[in-house]
Order: C-alpha cells, then sequence, then structure tokens
C-alpha cells in the first residue's frame, strides 16, 4: 500500500511539472538594478511560440526602435514582437530568435521554465556558450 501512494504521488508530481507551461505574461528586469523593465506576453501559433512587448514599466510608453532591420525598424517597441518561431523540444523552447529592441541585435534563443514562475531567457549568437542569460517571472 505505501508504493501505491508513492507511485501515484510520483506521478502526480510528474504530470503537474508537464503540465506547466511558458505561456502567459512575464516580466522582464534590468540587469544591472533588478529593477523591472517590461511584460511580455508570450503565445503559441500554429505550433510555434511568440512573444510581444505588452508593457514597458520604465515610463518610456513611446520608445521606437530605432537600431531594428527590416518591417520592425522605428517600430513602437509596445506591442513588437521580440520572441519569434520557437519550437518545444522536450522541456525547452529552441531553434527561435529573441530581439533586444534597444540594441536592435537578434539572436537565436532558447527557453526553459526553471520553476512555475521563473523562466531562463537565452539569446546567443552561433553557439549557446556565447551569450547572455536573464531569468524572468511569470507575472501574477
Amino acid at each position: 500500500m505505501k508504493y501505491f501512494f508513492l507511485t501515484i504521488t510520483l506521478l502526480f508530481a510528474s504530470l503537474t511539472l508537464s503540465a506547466q507551461t511558458i505561456l502567459g505574461e512575464w516580466e522582464t528586469y534590468d540587469d544591472e538594478t533588478n529593477e523591472k523593465k517590461s511584460v511580455i506576453e508570450i503565445f503559441e501559433k500554429d505550433n510555434k511560440y511568440y512573444g510581444k512587448v505588452k508593457e514597458i514599466l520604465t515610463g518610456n510608453d513611446g520608445a521606437i526602435c530605432e537600431n531594428c532591420k527590416g518591417d520592425k525598424k522605428n517600430q513602437p517597441i509596445l506591442g513588437l514582437q521580440i520572441i519569434e518561431g520557437l519550437k518545444k523540444d522536450g522541456e525547452s523552447y529552441e531553434s527561435g530568435t529573441i530581439l533586444d529592441p534597444e540594441s536592435g541585435k537578434v539572436y537565436k534563443c532558447y527557453l526553459e521554465l526553471e520553476e512555475a514562475d521563473k523562466l531562463k531567457v537565452r539569446g546567443y549568437i552561433g553557439f549557446a556558450l556565447l551569450g547572455r542569460t536573464q531569468y524572468w517571472k511569470r507575472k501574477k
């Protein structure tokens, strides 16, 4: 009987973990000051994952993406799609890109849910070893 409850508990725990998702709203933080910077909404479309700037928390709602290239150049950062084309691969989300609206640079992107309310966001060039990691918190 003891093993039955242990098995049920482990099964429930694994189902709960796999049921967690990156979908929803995430707060970003400044790397230097650790102050809230923006809210990114991550959504799914055609089995791929995308993210757009839903709120700017620094008081600069009218900012535009001056350094962006292509159709995003001089577009308002508020509402701008910054994460594109991620595919779920096991527990991670890969093979997409992330845009840094401040620099206009586009990086390969990797997302992984570390906890229910903590998202690891890695932008990199070439190899995942050459990049930067941020941690976003789920907006409550």
